[in-house]
């Protein structure tokens, strides 16, 4: 097939990445919003980020088989409903102010970016010359980095009110009967915002519906021929082996010595990516007594910074080879977060502002090392990257309970530290393909 024909599903795709990075990225901005709607302590509101990772965790599996049944595109389409149903539900828990409500929602959404990542990223992985894989994702990532970016400056200044009420004064509006009104009329302030977003995926799922989006097979190692990677029917195309797509589909990929690492990897990267932001705008105030609005803008140059590193790794990955900067970056970010711990002031926060720029690359080149020369198995493999993302789940939790046992969220920013060392274990010695034991 012509670059020309496969220009469109290209781009169609790539706004995937975009939209599951949006939803990502609002956390940070939720966290401290239904903290505040709900009145809930630090570790119960990092219980925002765990339904979304669970329902990764969850779904991966479902969605690749899913993808192996019935293809790319309706896997794309099904992920889609999902994720603007699960906005439509936020809504609805903004009336009840329910934050459980609040939590099924977000898990609803979650599912959808589950059933859209673990189809996008192998897609655009092995649209191509396997060569170029990191590349290639790196690059379709960068707009992941958009969503990144723009999602903390829309929930900055549309859902954050910017009312930070002390407790004598909430005890007073308690005393006065004007308490639940002022709590519901936060929890309102998402309602106009996750409409939107309903709307913008819904759009989203038409063009993928009136679009021809081929498939494509993954190449066997050393099998790579452009000629007979994408299929045009949309059928799943045979392999260049001579059996269909998935017959190796199954839990024998636990025996890649590279894939359980890159698992591992993914899990801890994720944990280091949703922990340093989850609790920034907290982190902020603590460190350098930083308002929620001005800490919210603040977030938006870090997720910035995330966006430019994308485009400029995939520039860096021309000269420097993608595990080397992988390692090079997770020991940046290693020093970075040692000054968030240690320093106080405007210091710390823009140490720690500095992260993302340097996780910007790991996400992407962790999954392409990850499933590199694994040919059919790619869909499998790609289900268990997926399920890794539990990991976000889990960091916010371990550093709430940190900042809760101790008073400081400044020391529970150990926790994304030590993500970042396993990072750079992986960089140096977990990528490498081993012979696979039979």
């Amino acid at each position: 097939m012509s670059k020309n024909k496969i220009l469109v599903p290209f781009i169609l795709v790539t706004s995937l990445f975009f939209l599951w990075a949006f939803l990502h990225n609002l956390n940070p901005i939720l966290i401290p919003h239904l903290k505040k709607a709900c009145q809930l302590n630090d570790k119960q509101s990092s219980l925002v980020d765990f339904p979304i990772y669970l329902a990764y965790c969850l779904t991966a599996i479902p969605a690749g088989l899913f993808m192996h049944k019935y293809g790319y595109k309706k896997g794309i389409i099904f992920g889609l409903i999902m994720f603007a149903f699960g906005a439509i539900l936020f809504t609805f828990a903004a009336s009840e102010r329910n934050f459980l409500f609040f939590l099924f929602a977000l898990f609803v959404q979650g599912s959808g970016a589950a059933f859209l990542e673990t189809v996008a990223n192998p897609y655009m992985a092995n649209l191509g010359d396997p060569a170029h894989s990191e590349q290639r994702l790196n690059f379709a990532q960068s707009f992941n980095g958009l969503g990144a970016m723009v999602a903390p400056l829309v929930g900055s200044h549309f859902i954050l009110s910017g009312i930070e009420h002390t407790k004598p004064e909430l005890d007073a509006m308690a005393a006065n009967g004007t308490l639940q009104a002022y709590l519901q009329s936060e929890a309102n302030t998402v309602r106009p915002s996750y409409f939107v977003i309903a709307g913008v995926v819904l759009l989203v799922t038409l063009l993928f519906v009136f679009t021809k989006i081929p498939e494509i097979k993954e190449p066997e190692p050393g099998s790579y021929d452009p000629k007979l990677s994408i299929d045009d029917d949309g059928k799943a195309a045979a392999s260049a082996h001579g059996h269909a797509p998935g017959t190796e589909f199954s839990f024998r990929v636990f025996r890649i010595s590279h894939l359980k690492w890159a698992i591992f990897g993914i899990f801890f990267y994720v944990g280091s990516q949703v922990g340093v932001g989850s609790f920034f705008i907290k982190y902020s105030r603590y460190v350098a007594d930083i308002p929620e609005k001005t800490a919210g803008t603040l977030f938006f140059g870090a997720m910035a910074g995330f966006m430019a590193g994308r485009f400029l790794g995939t520039f860096f990955m021309r000269y420097i080879k993608p595990a080397k900067l992988l390692s090079l970056y997770a020991t940046i970010n290693i020093l970075l977060l040692t000054v968030g711990i240690l320093a106080k002031g405007h210091v710390a926060v823009y140490a720690v502002m500095a992260t993302p720029f340097f996780m910007s690359i790991m996400f992407p080149t962790i999954f392409a090392l990850g499933i590199k020369d694994l040919g059919e198995e790619t869909k499998m493999a790609s289900s268990f990257l997926i399920m890794a993302i539990i990991g976000g789940a889990v960091a916010p939790l371990a550093m709430g309970a940190i900042s809760d046992a101790t008073g400081s969220i400044q020391i529970a920013y150990i926790v994304p530290l030590i993500c970042f060392a396993y990072i750079l274990f992986f960089g140096l010695k977990g990528y490498k393909i081993k012979p696979v034991k039979s």
